[in-house]
């Protein structure tokens, strides 16, 4: 990213911007005020598109993008009372995510700026998403450890500011919302698995299926929930060579390993978060991520930080999972004079922690 102050409009002008999000299965827009209020906020959800499949289809998403694209930006403007020459910017989520996605939307994202002589902002998709967190407070969240747990990501940062933060830890095989998928599809539950797990799991007892904590008690600040996801099935199917019986496989047993699931995902992540304010001496804990809806999640994470004494934030839920209207970060990039040029590309990657 080139940082370079545009002469065609003056920074002390910008009230108003687009933001625009496809990084994955969500097509997206929002028009934000310069102040953070979210004038408008348009998600078109493929939900029903993947749900035969158990889990997005990169090439399903991608192509579901197109045509879902411009209306998703025109119903933001028209939500907002915007026209499109009140835009002072266009911001758009450029990475990381699902190649194909993401590029929909920086296509979009370009012809806007382009055509209507505005600036551009580049946005990291999960950057937005602990700066969804502000959403929820008057005052400053940063500096703040900020934990990001959704469908692709699971990942911890130390934030020193919005746009300043340092990737300290993240998952080492499945995210904890795509092991939440695919036990649900052990389950037999239905897709998004999130929800149809947390459902479940309420007519079930966490403390009649024992389930590993996975990575919990070690010193890095990493996860890991594909062993967690092996264990499940072992428990409802059996482990190959085993030799004594598995019990009946019955509802009950249902929504015990649900709830045995997702207390044992429960811990780990709010374990390694306290972890990591420990490690990093801060006192906030920023929470976002479609995970961050479950209510267990949201309780315990209350219990631990009350218990030691820690600011928590979360994100409001309806910008937990994947929309522009996180995309309030982009004014910081404004502030600090950080745009992007006609020749912004996507990075679909995630930069890595050194191991």
């Amino acid at each position: 990213m080139r940082v370079y102050r545009p002469s065609l409009v003056s920074i002390s002008t910008l009230r108003v911007l687009l933001c625009i999000e496809s990084s994955c299965d969500e097509t997206a827009a929002a028009v934000i005020r310069e102040d953070g209020a979210v004038l408008s906020n348009v998600v078109s959800s493929q939900a029903a598109l993947h749900e035969r499949f158990g889990g997005v289809v990169p090439e399903v998403a991608s192509r579901a993008h197109v045509p879902r694209i411009l209306p998703a930006i025109d119903e933001a403007l028209r939500r907002a009372n915007v026209e499109r020459d009140q835009l002072a910017a266009v911001a758009v989520m450029n990475q990381p995510g699902l190649v194909g996605s993401l590029l929909v939307g920086v296509t979009a994202a370009k012809a806007l700026a382009w055509s209507l002589g505005i600036p551009l902002i580049a946005l990291d998709h999960i950057a937005a998403h602990i700066y969804a967190c502000q959403t929820a407070r008057d005052e400053s969240i940063f500096p703040c450890v900020g934990l990001v747990v959704s469908g692709g990501h699971t990942n911890l940062y130390d934030c020193r500011s919005a746009t300043e933060s340092r990737l300290v830890g993240s998952t080492i095989d499945d995210a904890a919302g795509e092991a939440f998928d695919k036990v649900a599809r052990i389950l037999g539950l239905p897709y998004p698995g999130g929800p149809s797990i947390e459902r479940l799991a309420r007519d079930g007892d966490p403390r009649r299926i024992e389930l590993p904590r996975p990575l919990l008690h070690e010193p890095r600040l990493d996860f890991s929930f594909s062993g967690l996801k092996t264990a499940v099935m072992y428990a409802a199917f059996g482990a190959p060579g085993a030799k004594q019986p598995v019990p009946e496989f019955n509802e009950q047993r249902r929504a015990d390993l649900a709830a045995a699931f997702q207390q044992a995902a429960v811990d780990v992540l709010v374990g390694k978060s306290l972890q990591a304010v420990r490690q990093f001496g801060r006192s906030t804990l920023c929470v976002g991520g479609g995970v961050a809806c479950n209510a267990a999640l949201r309780e315990a994470l209350e219990r631990a930080c009350s218990r030691h004494r820690l600011q928590l934030v979360i994100s409001p839920r309806e910008f937990c999972t994947d929309n522009a209207g996180m995309g309030g970060i982009a004014w910081d990039h404004v502030r600090a004079g950080r745009f992007a040029d006609l020749e912004l590309d996507v990075n679909p990657g995630l930069v890595r922690v050194p191991r």
